[in-house]
């Protein structure tokens, strides 16, 4: 006897659209297996029979996981996550993950089926979403989908999941409830930062999974590395050849790569066997016998000019794909060939950190000028006369003398020294935000700190000593989710930064302002929420920061536990983990 269809699993993308390129899974009376026969995607996470799904006549189901992977069912506003062998009840339009952040159906019974045509126009049921004002410190908040918490916490990255039911605006997190305005998610989408003053500001990283209302102004890899790219400079830490390639094809088609990394041995054997041959390896050497090459930058040279990126995501998968990550970028003329020039503070922050890598020289062909060697100062031919910012590099091993203030924080102290603030900027709070914490003793907490309250008032007066605050994953931030939030110095602003090197509309003539034209104004950083006052000055420029926490940050409670990579947590995360585990970051690496 063949049993009557009383249901449909509808795919669904991450974006919680319809997936067309996945079938719809019919549910028939009885008992359903779900699984790799029926479900046509190569993940290995997803076993043949990796859930049966019961079905009643009358469209009611009850699922039970047979594989080894967790499942997610996602329900009223809730995300339940189910281990193997538990079991839980599927309504109409409830919202399964097969693996957690990973393979989304929609269930729909035929008996109260609706227009399921508006599954592309979104859905609520029991959608996740994302919250702007957590009150403690988060603002952007990352919903975990697509690794899991273990997984983004090896690379230290810091935050919080909280769940929104959209319907009445409620958020839940795991240890109390929260009234959220529904004002911080129309921040979100009506936030917008003008092309003219992007470099005035940083963006954060496209996270896969949430809703393109939450990624709102957020970049993606392919959004950077663009167009007619002839030599490409990439710095970082971690550098999966394999994901790289697979993320930016058109890196194939530049003629000269350099790869800046700190990689050990063992990857930087598989990175010589699996790079295209022409691209160059180079590890900076260490003065000293501890530490590792860190910097994440991209140098991007076009035929009109050169794009420099800073940012802080490893160039690995999850980390430009899984988390919020910050990214600053600006885009630079080449300089009068025929003119001088004296240069520019900025061009003084970047040559003297290059020099400090002790790149290899290479030669590449360019348009206008043929054969050149590509080294730190081939990075002179650009103008940085508009950069918006000015770099703030470290380098390893112990300075003195004129060195001393060249690197860190001290770099940092002499650029504050020559600022001057408004009185609302007196003894300011200091955000610490950081990605891992060292042997750091009192001594140097109390430079930084000094270091960073330099400055001048408008009477010459010092700004005095501000409160350091330091934001840190908790344990239970670990469970939920992780996520990263940065902050920077911007420079006094003398005229616009409508130059980029991808745009053939952008005129070198328009963004350099009138001849001889040194008016300035002042820039304004602002939260996302920022509100409005009507005595602002009328001379300011204001420019949103999405900084992802609450400024000042509330603090911590007495439950609150720091969080540490080396310690054991048996409590399971909202993917059914613990910690330690093994996990994957590189392309090539046996999960």
């Amino acid at each position: 006897m063949v049993s009557s269809q009383v249901g449909i699993l509808i795919p669904l993308n991450k974006s919680l659209e319809k997936e067309k390129s996945l079938p719809e899974l019919p549910v028939s009376e009885g008992d359903n297996v779900i699984g790799r026969s029926n479900v046509p995607v190569t993940d290995k996470r997803l076993s043949r029979k990796h859930l049966i799904l019961s079905a009643s006549s009358d469209g009611c189901a009850d699922l039970l996981v047979e594989g080894m992977n967790p499942v997610v069912v996602n329900s009223g506003g809730q995300r339940k996550v189910l281990n193997s062998g538990e079991k839980a009840s599927v309504n109409y339009g409830d919202i399964l993950e097969l693996i957690p952040g990973s393979h989304y159906f929609k269930y729909v019974a035929l008996s109260n089926q609706r227009n399921t045509d508006a599954v592309s126009k979104g859905i609520k049921g029991a959608r996740e979403r994302t919250n702007l004002g957590d009150g403690r410190k988060r603002a952007r908040e990352d919903l975990n989908f697509g690794a899991s918490a273990g997984h983004l916490t090896l690379q230290h990255r810091i935050g919080r999941n909280v769940k929104e039911n959209i319907d009445n605006v409620s958020v839940e997190s795991n240890r109390q409830n929260h009234s959220v305005s529904r004002n911080t998610e129309e921040a979100l989408r009506d936030f917008h930062v003008s092309n003219d003053s992007l470099p005035s500001t940083f963006r954060l990283m496209k996270v896969q999974g949430l809703p393109e209302w939450a990624n709102t102004s957020c970049v993606s890899i392919d959004n950077v590395i663009e167009g007619d790219v002839i030599v490409a400079v990439l710095s970082n830490y971690m550098v999966d050849i394999d994901w790289l390639l697979s993320a930016c094809p058109m890196l194939r088609k530049v003629p000269q790569v350099l790869i800046v990394h700190g990689e050990g041995d063992g990857t930087v054997e598989y990175m010589k066997r699996n790079k295209p041959s022409d691209w160059i390896l180079h590890k900076p050497p260490l003065p000293i016998s501890y530490g590792t090459h860190h910097s994440k930058a991209m140098l991007l040279v076009y035929p009109q000019g050169l794009r420099v990126i800073v940012h802080s995501a490893n160039l690995i998968h999850v980390d430009w794909n899984n988390k919020s990550q910050g990214l600053w970028m600006q885009d630079f003329p080449w300089k009068d060939q025929n003119a001088t020039s004296k240069g520019s503070p900025f061009e003084s922050d970047l040559i003297d950190y290059l020099q400090a890598l002790k790149l290899p020289e290479f030669t590449a062909s360019l348009p206008a000028l043929g054969r050149v060697k590509i080294n730190a100062s081939f990075f002179k031919k650009f103008n940085y006369e508009n950069a918006a910012v000015r770099l703030i590099a470290s380098v390893p091993g112990y300075h003195s003398g004129s060195s001393l203030k060249k690197w860190g924080h001290m770099k940092l102290r002499s650029i504050l020294e020559q600022c001057t603030f408004d009185d609302e900027f007196k003894k300011s709070p200091l955000i610490y935000q950081f990605s891992s914490l060292g042997s750091l003793d009192e001594k140097w907490m109390t430079e930084l700190r000094t270091s960073m309250s330099s400055g001048l008032s408008a009477d010459a007066s010092t700004l005095g000593l501000g409160e350091p605050l330091i934001i840190w994953p908790t344990v239970e931030d670990v469970r939920w989710s992780l996520e990263l939030g940065v902050l920077f110095l911007p420079t006094v602003v003398k005229n616009d930064f409508g130059f980029s090197c991808t745009d053939d509309k952008s005129s070198l003539k328009n963004t350099r302002g009138p001849t001889g034209s040194c008016g300035t104004r002042k820039i304004k950083l602002v939260t996302l929420t920022w509100p409005r006052r009507d005595n602002d000055d009328s001379d300011s420029e204001i420019v949103p920061l999405p900084v992802p926490y609450e400024l000042p940050p509330k603090l911590y409670s007495s439950q609150d536990v720091p969080w540490s990579w080396d310690r054991v947590y048996r409590q399971k995360d909202v993917y059914g983990q613990v910690w330690p585990r093994q996990v994957k970051l590189y392309s090539s690496q046996d999960a």
